[in-house]
């Protein structure tokens, strides 16, 4: 049991630090040491250390469907102490995998990055609580602790949409503990956590505490799920299209064999040649692949969801004002690999 227990924490660490942590060793991988002059050479960022998340870009680039596309991708993991746009500024990468939320952040202080792909189509975060609590609502919470990583990123957002959809202010009280949310909500040091639904509440549930998530607002969620963005100055609708079709087919791949998805991304994810993490990083990976499939349209852009992510973000005072949102995603991309498909 105690083999278990430090396997998954480890686990959870791991696939927690992902989500807010851009420390990685890793060198950037490229489909070929040899690049056509024919082929447009594409870095994309993702900005976080070498995980199964990303899954369908490491099929679709092991697959050669970015190369089929007339795309040579490298891949880049982003470094500890890097700022999360920083690489786009500098032109050391042409596209980034980063929240929504944060690209509208970014937006707000002068940064011109436009999201140009919603690739998680269902907000990630939800609220984790013991089923021993009988917590039914957030608003049962009252006078409770909630835990989460810190007062930034996608788990904060979203514990200030909690808060305002259940006017809850300052009656529950945050607790920021890194990336201990396991071992905070065994030990009891907190009451709930806000954690990924696709990570946070597979660990949890593997580590033998019984939770379950809890809605954290009335109705949907005020956020923009993780997706693809560039400078405004260096969008190519064009060759991008061409990319989300090529992680498209990464996804339905994974999709249909899961464990040959596995055997792929491991060439990028050293950690999964342990068999104890290799299975509950695949439940992860099943997990996080129904975020990628959440609309008919792959990366759809919902422009309603965006106007209320400003509207939101403004009010919570993440932004001093609100961001217009067709000054921060742009349709286009999707619009034009959605056409390529038609006969």
């Amino acid at each position: 049991m105690k083999r278990i227990i430090s396997v998954l924490l480890a686990f959870f660490i791991a696939v927690s630090a992902a989500g807010c942590s851009h420390q990685s060793t890793a060198k950037p991988s490229s489909q070929s040491s040899t690049t056509s002059q024919d082929f447009d050479k594409i870095t994309l960022g993702l900005t976080y250390i070498p995980d199964v998340q990303f899954g369908p870009i490491y099929v679709a680039l092991e697959k050669g469907y970015f190369r089929e596309a007339g795309v040579d991708v490298t891949l880049r993991h982003h470094g500890a102490q890097e700022a999360l746009f920083g690489a786009l500024e500098s032109g050391a990468e042409d596209i980034v995998f980063a929240g929504a939320t944060e690209m509208m952040q970014a937006r707000s202080q002068g940064i011109d990055v436009v999201n140009w792909a919603t690739l998680y189509q269902n907000y990630p975060v939800t609220l984790i609580v013991p089923k021993s609590a009988g917590v039914k609502t957030p608003a049962d919470l009252e006078g409770k602790k909630i835990g989460l990583p810190g007062p930034y990123g996608e788990n904060y957002y979203a514990l200030l949409a909690m808060q305002d959809s259940y006017n809850l202010g300052q009656k529950v009280t945050p607790s920021y503990i890194g990336y201990t949310q396991v071992a905070a909500l065994v030990s009891q040091q907190v009451d709930a956590i806000i954690g990924f639904e696709n990570n946070d509440l597979i660990a949890i549930r593997n580590a033998g505490l019984d939770v379950e998530q809890i809605p954290l607002v009335k109705g949907e969620i005020p956020l923009v799920g993780a997706g693809l963005g560039s400078l405004k100055t260096n969008l190519n609708p064009k060759v991008y299209a061409r990319i989300l079709s090529a992680i498209e087919k990464g996804v339905k791949d994974s999709q249909e064999d899961p464990q040959a998805a596995m055997d792929l991304i491991a060439k990028h994810v050293p950690s999964l040649a342990d068999p104890d993490q290799r299975a509950l990083a695949t439940e992860v990976f099943q997990a996080t692949l129904k975020l990628y499939s959440g609309n008919a349209q792959f990366g759809h852009q919902d422009p309603q969801l965006w106007e209320e992510m400003s509207i939101f973000l403004a009010k919570a005072g993440i932004v001093d004002k609100a961001v217009p949102p067709l000054n921060v995603f742009s349709a286009e991309v999707v619009k034009l690999s959605q056409a390529a498909k038609q006969p």
